[in-house]
């Protein structure tokens, strides 16, 4: 809730769809994950094409210098419209919650994302010296001048 991805729903507000909670244990925190395999299951999968890694080690095997980022929170940044997050709320001992931001365990949020980072980087995609592959940002360069530009 602090960056902004959950809302608590309502006490008046009408629920038809909850998920349940998975408490995901990593470096000795706990973080609620919501269960969207139910969810997943009903959903169409988007067919927008994914870079595939032969193709991404084609395009860096003339780079130099390689940097490789990756955008934190990536997903999050694709904010959801009003039926989606109906069908995204998840249910907890602390309340039922509506994601605002896709989930990463959504079926179609690699996808998604994908098609928004595109959408962002049409120049330098289509220039071949930055890949992005999923929510990883990789920039190559011949020489160390252009790749500090690049940078």
């Amino acid at each position: 809730m602090k960056l902004g991805v959950l809302r608590k729903a309502g006490q008046n507000e009408e629920v038809e769809v909850t998920n349940p909670v998975i408490i995901n244990w990593r470096n000795d925190k706990s973080r609620l994950v919501g269960d969207f395999r139910a969810v997943n299951t009903y959903t169409i999968p988007d067919r927008y094409p994914i870079l595939r890694i032969h193709e991404a080690l084609t395009q860096l095997s003339k780079a130099k210098f390689i940097t490789s980022m990756n955008s934190l929170k990536g997903f999050h940044n694709n904010v959801l419209t009003t039926h989606p997050r109906k069908l995204l709320r998840i249910i907890a001992y602390c309340g039922i919650h509506e994601e605002l931001r896709m989930p990463l365990s959504i079926k179609n949020s690699p996808p998604n994302y994908q098609i928004m980072m595109n959408t962002i980087f049409p120049h330098e995609l289509s220039e071949v010296w930055l890949i992005i592959y999923i929510y990883d940002i990789i920039i190559c360069s011949e020489t160390w001048k252009l790749h500090s530009e690049r940078l």
